[in-house]
């Protein structure tokens, strides 16, 4: 074997990468022993490369007593990925789509303060970070210690610079600071069933971001669903009733009260929603978004519809499950959904629906710090029942 070899020239070395440093360092060794023939200054010039690799090793493997490149609650990967200044890490909640794992969780392994490193960096990977998140749908940034409160969350979003959405949907809301609102203020025990945000309005949000600021003590994940799946699976299940809603839509039913009830996942009053007390401007202020208003003691029925139940992601290139027909109907009376000709969705297919959302999704335990981020057209989302205290914040992107 001829030339000699430097450790700056093999690319998968490098301080920032133990994984390249114990590959390099087996690599080196048998190139070591290859050079059986070459002369003692070869080999010696190998042997310092070992050592120097070694040294990195020990220098970069421990940090505060756990190893530096995850969480002390999670096991390291030997196959584990290095991004521009993040590295991508597994936990054991991630499923696998052709490969891709769903969803990419981030971590880093900087001594730098975390909300400013994380702030910082997402600044200047935004197009990684863009491309990341079209490829897998979803992205978890853990680990960033300093990530706190809802001022840091708020840092986060603005960093990725996506103009805000401002929600005008049923779930009640209170601004916490910035662009951060509450997830939503029903009781933590109610479960949320899975939907897109926002789908029934003129407006969606693209792209929605949580934080977890008070981790519960059980339960309370937000599981997540990619719609493709959904929408692939139920068309080789109901063929014909798929097609059906393509071609027809979904109308949607719900029931809004004369004031706000906390204990509801969808709450909020018409007074609320509409920002009025008079009933006709309520009525002038639905129409103009396509919604009609029937009137009834204690409240009014919305119907909103037919709009889209599935559609054409032409990004991506496949068909998404955009509607949500499945598990409303057991939490709320008079509120549901029918197919855009009026006529009845059959039970079957919503119970199909809703095992077949339960079986893909993925549900990942909150941890204080952790930020999510969604691709709102990719992912479906839920809430799963928890005990207080529990806190989740969020923000939503046009």
């Amino acid at each position: 074997m001829g030339g000699q070899i430097h450790l700056w020239e093999t690319s998968f070395l490098g301080e920032e990468c133990i994984c390249g440093c114990v590959r390099g360092y087996f690599i080196l060794r048998l190139l070591l022993r290859q050079h059986d023939t070459e002369t003692d200054e070869k080999n010696h010039q190998f042997q310092v490369q070992l050592f120097t690799i070694k040294k990195l090793i020990c220098n970069t493997k421990l940090e505060n007593g756990k190893h530096k490149y995850f969480s002390n609650t999670e096991t390291a990967m030997t196959d584990h990925h290095h991004y521009h200044h993040f590295t991508e890490i597994q936990i054991p909640q991630q499923r696998y789509y052709n490969s891709i794992p769903f969803p990419s969780v981030l971590s880093t392994d900087s001594t730098t303060k975390a909300t400013q490193l994380l702030t910082e960096t997402v600044k200047s990977q935004k197009p990684f970070l863009e491309s990341l998140l079209h490829k897998t749908g979803a992205v978890l940034f853990r680990g960033f210690d300093d990530v706190r409160t809802a001022e840091d969350f708020n840092d986060v979003v603005e960093a990725f610079g996506y103009e805000e959405f401002l929600y005008d949907g049923v779930a009640i809301r209170t601004n916490v600071v910035g662009r951060v609102v509450t997830a939503n203020e029903s009781l933590p025990e109610e479960k949320i069933p899975f939907h897109h945000e926002m789908t029934r309005g003129p407006g969606i949000p693209s792209k929605l971001f949580f934080f977890c600021e008070v981790e519960p003590s059980s339960g309370g994940e937000t599981p997540i669903v990619l719609s493709h799946i959904v929408y692939a699976r139920m068309k080789h299940k109901y063929p014909e009733l798929v097609e059906k809603l393509e071609e027809h839509g979904l109308i949607y039913t719900r029931i809004l009260g004369d004031d706000d009830d906390y204990s509801s996942p969808s709450g909020r009053s018409w007074k609320s929603v509409f920002l009025t007390e008079d009933k006709s401007v309520a009525e002038e202020r639905a129409a103009k978004v396509g919604h009609k208003l029937e009137w009834m003691e204690g409240g009014v029925k919305r119907l909103m519809g037919p709009v889209p139940a599935i559609k054409y992601d032409k990004s991506r290139q496949h068909k998404i499950w955009f509607v949500s027909v499945a598990g409303w109907e057991d939490m709320m009376e008079n509120n549901g959904s029918t197919f855009g000709d009026g006529t009845p969705l059959p039970a079957d297919f919503r119970h199909e629906c809703l095992r077949i959302l339960e079986e893909e999704c993925v549900a990942i335990p909150w941890q204080r710090g952790d930020v999510l981020l969604l691709d709102n057209f990719a992912v479906l989302h839920a809430r799963r029942p928890s005990k207080a205290p529990r806190r989740v914040l969020a923000s939503l992107c046009k």
